[in-house]
């Protein structure tokens, strides 16, 4: 937990705050002349709680925790150390992937909040420095579309993409084979298809989960 929490908070503080500014002068851009300035609230906080604090946050840490989980893994099973556990009577699955499991996830739907916190302030802070925005119109659009159904749809992806990463950078380490050569190959192999398999899951759990929201 400290390692896929804590020591990923720098990197997650510094996405979430350029996502939420990116969002807030794209937003601002749009709605020029064309709708009220306080609906940049309503736009910037739905689509970090929605889509861009789960997805950016899981894709971030599958190339960060992933990538090293499956490069310790894996050269732990090429250096016959996964084996070793075995002879002396500890299940490896036990002793190395589900603690793995377990923090991945907790803790990427914590840093998912923390993300959305940062990102939701920052496009605030863009949204009043950019066209003079009070706090009170952001916040007013900020509540106007806000459900409570969408931080729990946001958390949820989250969860479920921290546990994917975690169990497919584990499940890649542990099968790993052919040296140092295989371990390089078994990360970025973790990592692509971590990746890839986010963006899947997240269109299909938003089919799924925003009905019952509905």
């Amino acid at each position: 937990m400290k390692f896929i929490g804590i020591r990923s908070l720098p990197i997650v503080f510094l996405t979430a705050a350029f996502m939420g500014m990116v969002e807030a002068v794209q937003v601002l851009y749009s709605l020029e002349d064309r709708a009220p300035y306080y609906l940049v609230g309503s736009v910037v906080v739905e689509s970090i709680i929605l889509e861009l604090g789960p997805v950016l946050t899981a894709l971030i840490l599958a190339g960060r925790v992933g990538a090293s989980i499956a490069a310790e893994v894996g050269t732990m099973r090429v250096t016959e150390q996964i084996d070793a556990l075995e002879v002396i009577g500890f299940n490896p699955v036990a002793y190395l992937v589900v603690p793995t499991l377990i923090a991945g996830l907790v803790m990427v739907p914590v840093l998912t909040m923390f993300a959305n916190v940062v990102g939701s302030i920052s496009g605030w802070l863009i949204s009043i420095l950019t066209v003079n925005l009070s706090t009170a119109e952001f916040l007013k659009g900020a509540r106007r579309f806000f459900l409570s159904w969408d931080l729990t749809y946001g958390l949820i992806k989250s969860a479920v993409f921290g546990f994917f990463i975690s169990a497919n950078a584990a499940y890649v380490g542990f099968f790993t084979t052919g040296g140092a050569e295989g371990v390089g190959k078994a990360t970025t192999r973790s990592v692509v298809l971590s990746c890839v398999m986010i963006l899947i899951l997240d269109y299909f759990m938003a089919q799924f989960l925003l009905k019952i929201g509905y």
